[in-house]
């Protein structure tokens, strides 16, 4: 495979490991078991179940259990053949996934913010109508 076919492959195959990490680590549908993590994170007997738990709140740490997942699944290796590919292609699929979610975050706090921009504006007009109205009586 061709290094430019390769750089394709390792943007692609990034997305579907950020949108499985930050899926699990962030969206509400898996809230409830993210809290039981989050819970038994901070207070496991064991640092091996402290960890365990923890990888399944944190978005950074997941990342890496998913881009394994799919290195097996579509056996994609970078640069080179054999298991020095693989490890290339694992950190590699890491590093991009979570710039994707970073770039994601950074939308979701901007969208976020204007809309609380949006609300404090509507509220403002409101009181102001209202005052305006009232002066008009």
């Amino acid at each position: 495979m061709s290094i430019g076919l390769q750089f394709v492959w390792l943007l692609i195959l990034s997305i579907p490991v950020a949108c499985v990490a930050w899926t699990i680590t962030h969206e509400e549908v898996f809230r409830e078991p993210r809290e039981y993590c989050r819970r038994k994170s901070g207070g496991a007997g064991t640092l091996f179940r402290r960890k365990f738990f923890y990888l399944f709140t944190c978005e950074y740490c997941f990342s890496h259990y998913v881009a394994a997942l799919f290195l097996v699944l579509t056996r994609f290796q970078l640069l080179y053949s054999g298991w020095r590919g693989y490890l290339v292609a694992f950190f590699a699929l890491v590093w991009v996934a979570n710039q994707y979610m970073s770039v994601y975050n950074h939308l979701r706090l901007d969208i976020k913010h204007e809309q609380v921009e949006i609300r404090a504006k509507e509220e403002d007009a409101k009181q102001t109508g209202s005052a305006q109205i009232r002066r008009a009586s």
